[in-house]
């Protein structure tokens, strides 16, 4: 029985779960020192979790070959959603049916970015439920995708462990990805494939997924904001099964 509070996206959680048998192995207070047992399992699980999506990017960052890469983050996904106590989707909707689905790898939709600074100012991302997630604005990544370019505005997450947040929505939402939006960029939970060689933001689109409210809506997860509303299509990332 999985039991949360909080947010999530698809590589982390603020959030509590009895893990699996043989998963996480721990030995702790009995039901006579009156303390809830499942707890500390539950956080042992999520912090799992946190530990493989990590390890996870930071081989990517790693990782000279981006094709190479991607196919990695596929592999670990989709092991993670199948069977990890913290899996987004429902347990009993776990299988071939429910696993991530991708677009293939199109290497014209990595890209770098400059950042702007931005004024810092307090800004309501609007959530999945009826609440919304405080951040602060903290740049403009201004990039291009062949002929078309692109600014998007970056936030400072506040209500969470803080870090740098960067979502979407484009052409293909609501059809062929799910209709919210998709994360690009979620450094609190290390989805974050770092700078090149001068500095700049990489943005690769392939790596883009979708939030955990799209596999079960009683998550609440931060949106993007409207101004990161592209008019043109990212035929890149985490799809819609069809």
């Amino acid at each position: 029985m999985l039991a949360c509070a909080g947010w999530m996206s698809s590589v982390g959680a603020w959030c509590s779960a009895t893990a699996p048998e043989g998963e996480v192995h721990f030995r702790g207070l009995t039901e006579d020192s009156g303390a809830d047992t499942g707890v500390i399992p539950g956080r042992l699980a999520l912090a799992d979790w946190r530990r493989q999506i990590s390890e996870l990017y930071a081989g990517i960052r790693g990782e000279p070959d981006p094709v190479v890469a991607w196919a990695r983050w596929r592999e670990v996904r989709d092991r993670l959603y199948r069977g990890h106590s913290q899996s987004p989707i429902p347990e009993a909707e776990r299988g071939d049916a429910t696993a991530p689905a991708y677009y293939d790898y199109d290497p014209g939709l990595r890209t770098v970015a400059d950042v702007e600074a931005a004024d810092g100012a307090t800004f309501e991302l609007p959530g999945s439920t009826s609440g919304h997630v405080t951040a602060e604005r903290a740049g403009t990544a201004h990039c291009s995708l062949g002929s078309t370019q692109l600014r998007l505005s970056m936030f400072w997450l506040l209500d969470y462990s803080g870090g740098f947040f960067l979502s979407f929505r484009d052409a293909t939402s609501g059809g062929e990805t799910y209709g919210a939006g998709r994360y690009l960029l979620d450094t609190a939970k290390s989805a974050d494939l770092g700078v090149d060689s001068d500095g700049r933001l990489i943005l690769d689109f392939n790596f883009s997924y979708q939030p955990s409210c799209s596999y079960d809506p009683r998550w609440s997860c931060p949106l993007p904001p409207r101004e990161n509303w592209l008019t043109v299509p990212i035929h890149a990332g985490e799809r819609l099964r069809p």
